[in-house]
């Protein structure tokens, strides 16, 4: 497992958009760096002059200008961090948003292939690692760098073979570095996996409590959480390690130079050779380089770590997304005639059968069409395929004879409204999930579209009316006020064509007449295509496509289907009389 090569040049369009406060940040980095270097630089003239000398007026002189210094570089210092962690923060939250918007562009099939909770920690997780390196590298990576090339000029001017001396672990320091750094590299890419696999484990025993409980499998999620967290824990334990061992071993190589520096110039002062103010200025850069260089260790290790999620987040946005719009796209105002399949076919991608085979169909406006079948036949697949949340395999779908893949996805779109079995309602106000369906509606326009979803009542008696919270899920709320406040949601939105999923299958009597007769109101004028679980919900279909295996099986109204003892006729029966269509 190995870092993919050049992975933080794919940040450089990022970085690019702050390039002069970048320039301004490195001029503030490099005037700390002097400073450090004339910290070391005034280490002679104030042991030779003031303290050999006896020379009063470096005594005024030298400690004003050391004042002087650290003021500069103080100043220096928070504007190049502030700046540095600035436009850090910023490219982050433009990566953020990106990714965020990339996945949202994704067709259906790719949630499908990644878990929710997985997604999450990529844009939460792996990019709050990047925030990590992007503030520690921005801000000290030039700073050290120029301080460390600064004390090296200092140390190279006052006695050359004595920074040879001094420099002499430095080889080591970076074969160190880079054998810690690819173990940093290898134990971190797999923790980002264990911390997704953990957000997984936690998302579905949080969505899935109860029927945890009800079949008393507390145990089970315990034991499953705790191997995850452990195998986390030691992945964390070895990065610590690896980690921390890199100061004390920079520590000891650190030392082995400071030795021979020491013995060296030791024996130079006392041969006369070197004053003591060059031979303590000269120890003073060489104690003073040690600390960049370990800040220089620590930000290589902290790359390492965080190169796992860089790649992770941009494995993301390299996944091209599917479903665009072309170049030139139509843009529909308005629906207006007919709807046609021509030999439309899908396949999912490592699917090895095609699950819809040629399928062909017109539906005009204003008429309701339904599809049945058995489960997994294909009939949401083929609704899918409308407003492109897939886009076909072969054939294609025409709206008022444009090809919908010639059509602004956004104009596309506006003509549908969904309504599902799986309703599905934000965690926020009615009133927000209802508004959901038309951006800026009005509040009068609200309470309409509950009213003809038969949903107004209802709300006014929670005790907040339009304001009350739904929950996580919906929770609050039964079955029959989820699919209420769903239906509302599309009156509001007053789509040309409606598609119904089964949008009623999963409700009791009671909740089923009060939503069917929304959905009747909501149809009217409209253009319905229905996939139905009930088929006594549809017996006023203009017509009724039957999929069986992908394909259409047979097409008709109630009453011809029936009388024509095929799938139909048997699906009907199964729902009427089981028993009787059992033993036939």
């Amino acid at each position: 497992m190995r870092p993919k090569p050049h992975i933080y040049t794919r940040l450089w369009p990022y970085t690019r958009l702050y390039i002069g406060w970048l320039l301004i940040g490195t001029v503030l980095a490099l005037l700390v760096s002097a400073m450090d270097g004339a910290i070391a630089w005034l280490v002679k003239p104030a042991m030779d002059d003031i303290f050999i000398r006896h020379d009063m007026l470096m005594l005024k002189l030298l400690p004003l200008a050391l004042l002087g210094i650290y003021v500069l570089k103080g100043i220096g210092r928070y504007l190049q961090s502030y700046l540095m962690a600035a436009v850090g923060e910023r490219i982050i939250a433009k990566l953020r948003r990106d990714l965020y918007t990339h996945i949202q562009g994704m067709p259906l099939s790719f949630f499908a292939d990644l878990h929710s909770a997985e997604l999450m920690s990529r844009v939460i997780v792996d990019v709050g690692r990047l925030a990590r390196l992007s503030s520690q590298v921005l801000v000290m990576a030039i700073r050290q760098v120029g301080t460390i090339v600064a004390l090296v000029v200092v140390m190279f001017v006052r006695e050359w073979i004595l920074t040879l001396v001094a420099l002499v672990a430095f080889p080591f320091v970076a074969v160190l570095v880079r054998i810690i750094g690819k173990k940093l590299y290898k134990i971190n890419k797999r923790a980002q996996e264990k911390i997704a696999e953990l957000n997984v484990i936690l998302q579905e025993s949080f969505a899935g409590t109860k029927i945890v409980k009800a079949f008393g499998r507390e145990d089970h999620e315990q034991e499953r959480f705790d191997r995850v967290n452990r195998r986390l824990l030691d992945l964390s334990l070895k990065d610590a390690r690896a980690d921390l061992i890199t100061e004390p071993l920079m520590e000891i190589l650190g030392a082995l130079g400071i030795m021979g520096a020491l013995w060296y110039g030791g024996y130079q002062v006392i041969q006369g050779h070197m004053t003591p103010g060059t031979f303590f200025s000269f120890t003073a850069a060489v104690i003073m380089l040690y600390g960049p260089v370990r800040h220089l260790t620590r930000i290589a290790n902290t790359v390492q770590q965080s190169t796992g999620s860089v790649e992770r987040v941009f494995e993301v946005l390299d996944m091209p997304p599917a479903i665009v719009d072309r170049p030139g796209a139509i843009h529909l105002p308005e629906f207006h005639d007919r709807i046609e399949f021509d030999r439309v076919s899908f396949q999912y991608s490592g699917a090895e059968e095609p699950v819809l085979k040629e399928i062909s169909l017109t539906v005009r406006r204003g008429e309701v069409v339904a599809f049945v079948g058995l489960s997994g036949a294909g009939k949401s697949t083929l609704m899918d395929l409308l407003p492109r949340f897939h886009d076909v395999t072969s054939g294609r779908i025409l709206m008022d004879g444009h090809d919908v893949r010639d059509l602004t996805i956004a104009s596309l779109r506006g003509q549908i409204g969904v309504v599902t079995q799986g309703t599905f309602l934000f965690s926020d106000s009615i009133f927000y999930n209802i508004a959901y369906g038309k951006p800026g509606g009005t509040p009068e326009e609200v309470t309409r579209a509950a009213m003809l979803a038969h949903a107004h009542d209802f709300i006014i008696a929670t005790p907040n009316g339009y304001d009350s919270e739904v929950g996580e899920r919906a929770v609050k709320l039964s079955g029959g006020q989820r699919q209420r406040l769903a239906i509302a949601r599309a009156f509001l939105k007053d789509p040309s064509i409606l598609i119904l999923d089964e949008a009623t299958s999963d409700l009791d009597a009671e909740s089923e007449f009060i939503v069917q007769q929304a959905l009747t109101d909501l149809m009217k004028g409209r253009t319905v295509l229905v996939i139905a679980h009930r088929l006594s919900t549809i017996r006023n279909a203009d017509r009724i496509y039957v999929i069986h295996d992908g394909q259409i099986a047979e097409v008709g109204r109630h009453e011809e289907l029936l009388a024509r003892n095929g799938i139909y006729q048997r699906l009907y029966g199964l729902q009427i009389d089981p028993k009787r269509a059992d033993s036939r």
